[in-house]
C-alpha cells in the first residue's frame, strides 16, 4: 500500500507504571495484592452534564447498558481515597521526579507548575467517575529512520482499577491498582509508516526501562490512534505486542479502505436504514435454530431491522477473517445480545430459505434489501438493533470515530464511540506543586544512561558482539552481567551469551529462572575462573539452578569436574592408537573427526583449545613420521 497516498497518520499513547513504594494520591503501597478481598463496594455511574451542558457521546452509550459495578477491596492494602470516599494526600513526590527525568530523556520541555486535573472515565474502573492526572512536560521528540516524532505530552496520572471479573450486567474490579502512579506519554500524529511506530514504541519502552519503573505483565500499555485521508481517527486499546504492530496498521488501513468501498457502493444503491423493528416471533414458533428456540422459551423476542440495499455487502470481508457483519455485531454485542444473524449468511444455524424469505415478505422488503435478527428479551434486542441501526445509518457518510480492543491476531473489535475532547475539570482538592529550575537542573545532571549508549559501552569495554550486546540491552540484563563481571575474571563472552541466550531458551522450557540470582550465577562463573567446569557445562549448572538445586551439588550431579592435562592426554593418546587406520588414510584431513570422537569421549570435561592442541600434535607427529 502507497501510505503517503493514503494520508496515513498515527500516534502512539504509552501508560508506563512507576516504580514507587506508595500511590499517587494515597499512602497505601502502590502493588497488587494476590488475597481475597475483604469489602465489596456496589455503584452505579451516570452521565450528567458538563458546565456547557454537554454530555460525552462515549459516557452516554455506557450508561444505556445499565452496568452495576462491584468493587474489591481491602481494610489495609487499600485506602479510603481508592474507594472515593476520603480526599487524596498530597502528590506523590517520588512519581513526579521519575516522570520529570522521563521528560528530559525525551526531549521535552517541563511545565512551571503541575496541575492536577479529572479526566472523566466511563467504563467503571474508577469508583469516582474520573481519572486524576497533570502535565509535567510538552513538545519532545525522538529520531527514527523514517524521520522525526513529535512527543506532544507527557503526563503524570493514576492507573485505573484492575478488572478481575465479568457477570451478567456486572463489572468487576479490585481497587489494589487504582492509584498507582503512571506516566501517559503521547506522540502527535507524525508517524507515517507501519515500522516507524514499532520503532517509536521501541525507544520509549527503552527510555522508561532506563528510569524508574515497574517491569512485567500489564505494567506497560501502549494504545494507537491511527487514521487515513478519506477515513476517521481510530483508538486502538491495548496493543502490548510490538511485532505485531506492523501488521495491526495494516490491517486497520485495510479495514477503513474497504468501509469507504462499502460506503460508494452503498450511496451507488441508495441505501437506506429503516427504522422500523419488526417483531417476527410468530415466523419462528417451529424453527429448527437452537439459538432461536432457546431464545423463545425464555420468554424472549425475535425482532429483526431492515437494511434497504444492503444485500451482499453485509458479508463482506473487511479484515482477514472480519465482515461487515461484525462491525454490526460488535455494536449490537454492546448491548448485551450474543450477536446476530443477517441475510448474508442465511440460510444457516437452523433458519430456513422459508423463513428468511417470509421474513422478507413480512417486512416488505425488495430486491438488494437486507435484514438483521436479533434473538433475545425485549429490552436488550430493541436496544441492539437501535446500535446496528446507528452504525449501519454511519456506513452510509463515513468511517466511525472509535475505541476499538487489539486483537492477538492484529485485527480490532469495537469497544465505543471515540470519547469527546472536552472531559477535563480542574481537581480542587490538590494544590498545584511549582516544579523549580534549579531542582530540575540537579535531576539532569544525573540521567540515567540511554539504551544505544550502554549498548555501544558493553561492546567497547567487554568486547562482545552487537547481537550480544543488543539482546542484553533489551532483556534489561547489562546491570546483572556487569555485577557478575566485577566479581569473577571469565571470558565475558560466556555469562553475556548465558544471559542473553540460555535465559531465554530456559524461560520458553518454562523453567523458573527466577530463582538464579547474580549471587548464584558468580558461584557458577567461580568455578569456570578456577577451571573447575569448562565453560560450556554453564549451562547445565544453570538449567539446575532453576530447580533450587546449588551449582556444587549439580556439578557433582554431572560429573562435570574437569580432567587435569594429564588425564586428557592419556585419554588423546589412546583414541590416536586406536585410529592409526584412519590417521593413514586420511593425514592431517583426520582431525575434524578425531576432534568429534574425544568431546564425545571427554563429555565437555575438557577445554576444547587443549583437546585441540594435542590432538594437533600428536597427528603431526604421526604424519611426519609417515
Amino acid at each position: 500500500m502507497d501510505y503517503e497516498k493514503l494520508g496515513l497518520k498515527m500516534g502512539l499513547e504509552i501508560h508506563q507504571q512507576l516504580d514507587t513504594e506508595e500511590k499517587l494520591f494515597s499512602p497505601c503501597k502502590a502493588q497488587l495484592i494476590d488475597k481475597k478481598p475483604d469489602l465489596k463496594i456496589s455503584r452505579r455511574l451516570r452521565p450528567t452534564q458538563s458546565q456547557l451542558g454537554k454530555i460525552d457521546r462515549a459516557a452516554f452509550e455506557e450508561s444505556r447498558r445499565k452496568l452495576q459495578f462491584i468493587y474489591e477491596s481491602y481494610d489495609y492494602d487499600t485506602c479510603l481515597v481508592e474507594t472515593d470516599e476520603e480526599p487524596p494526600y498530597p502528590l506523590n513526590q517520588e512519581a513526579l521526579h521519575i516522570s520529570l527525568i522521563i521528560s528530559t530523556l525525551l526531549n521535552m520541555r517541563v511545565v512551571d507548575e503541575f496541575h492536577t486535573m479529572r479526566k472523566q472515565v466511563i467504563d467503571g474502573s474508577n469508583t469516582g467517575g474520573f481519572q486524576r492526572t497533570g502535565l509535567v512536560a510538552t513538545d519532545g521528540y525522538l529520531d527514527t529512520e523514517h524521520g522525526r516524532v513529535a512527543i506532544e505530552n507527557l503526563c503524570l496520572e493514576e492507573d485505573a482499577a484492575r478488572r478481575v471479573g465479568e457477570k451478567e450486567g456486572q463489572k468487576i474490579f479490585r481497587l489494589d491498582r487504582l492509584g498507582i502512579p503512571l506516566v501517559e506519554i503521547t506522540t502527535d500524529p507524525s508517524i507515517k509508516h507501519p515500522q516507524q511506530v514499532k520503532d517509536v514504541a521501541y525507544q520509549i519502552g527503552q527510555i522508561l526501562r532506563s528510569t524508574k519503573v515497574k517491569r512485567g505483565l500489564g505494567t506497560i500499555r501502549q494504545d494507537l490512534n491511527i487514521s487515513i485521508r478519506d477515513g476517521s481517527r481510530i483508538e486502538i486499546k491495548g496493543v502490548q505486542n510490538l511485532d505485531l504492530m506492523p501488521t495491526m496498521v495494516e490491517n486497520e488501513v485495510k479495514r477503513q479502505i474497504n468501509l469507504i468501498k462499502i460506503r460508494d457502493e452503498l450511496e451507488n444503491r441508495n441505501a437506506q436504514v429503516h427504522d422500523d423493528i419488526f417483531d417476527v416471533s410468530e415466523i419462528f414458533t417451529g424453527t429448527a435454530s437452537k439459538i432461536i428456540k432457546k431464545a423463545l422459551n425464555q420468554k424472549g423476542l425475535i425482532l429483526a431491522i431492515k437494511l434497504g440495499g444492503f444485500s451482499g455487502l453485509i458479508g463482506k470481508e473487511i479484515q482477514p477473517g472480519r465482515r461487515f457483519g461484525t462491525e454490526l455485531a460488535g455494536y449490537a454485542k454492546k448491548m448485551g445480545v450474543s450477536g446476530i444473524f443477517h441475510t448474508d449468511e442465511l440460510p444457516s444455524y437452523g433458519i430456513s430459505q422459508e423463513e428468511v424469505e417470509a421474513v422478507l415478505e413480512f417486512m416488505g422488503a425488495s430486491e438488494g434489501d437486507a435484514f438483521i435478527l436479533v434473538a433475545d428479551h425485549e429490552e436488550k434486542a430493541r436496544n441492539a438493533l437501535n446500535e446496528v441501526q446507528r452504525r449501519a445509518k454511519i456506513a452510509l457518510v463515513q468511517v466511525p470515530e472509535e475505541t476499538r480492543k487489539a486483537l492477538d491476531n492484529g485485527n480490532t473489535e469495537y469497544m465505543r464511540p471515540l470519547p469527546t475532547a472536552s472531559r477535563m475539570y480542574v481537581e480542587t482538592d490538590i494544590p498545584s506543586k511549582p516544579i523549580h529550575r534549579e531542582f530540575l537542573e540537579k535531576l539532569i545532571s544525573k540521567l540515567p544512561e540511554l539504551p544505544d549508549a550502554k549498548k555501544e559501552r558493553i561492546m567497547e569495554t567487554y568486547k562482545l558482539t552487537d547481537d550480544i550486546a543488543t539482546s542484553l540491552v533489551k532483556q534489561d540484563r547489562v546491570e546483572y552481567f556487569e555485577m557478575i563481571m566485577n566479581q569473577v575474571d571469565v571470558n565475558p563472552v560466556v555469562p553475556a551469551s548465558n544471559l542473553a541466550y540460555t535465559f531465554k531458551e530456559l524461560k520458553r522450557e518454562g523453567c523458573d529462572i527466577g530463582n538464579v540470582n547474580v549471587d548464584v550465577l558468580v558461584d557458577i562463573y567461580k568455578y569456570v575462573e578456577d577451571d573447575t567446569i569448562p565453560a560450556a557445562s554453564t549451562t547445565i549448572l544453570i538449567r539446575d539452578a532453576c530447580n533450587g538445586i546449588t551449582p556444587s551439588e549439580s556439578m557433582e550431579k554431572h560429573g562435570l569436574k574437569k580432567m587435569d592435562d594429564d588425564e586428557v592426554e592419556a585419554i588423546i593418546s589412546d583414541l590416536i592408537g586406536s585410529n592409526e587406520g584412519l590417521i593413514k588414510e586420511r593425514g592431517m584431513a583426520a582431525m575434524g573427526s578425531l576432534m568429534g570422537m574425544a568431546m564425545k569421549d571427554l563429555k565437555g570435561k575438557a577445554d576444547g583449545k587443549l583437546v585441540s592442541r594435542l590432538i594437533k600434535e600428536r597427528l603431526l607427529k604421526m604424519v611426519e613420521r609417515k
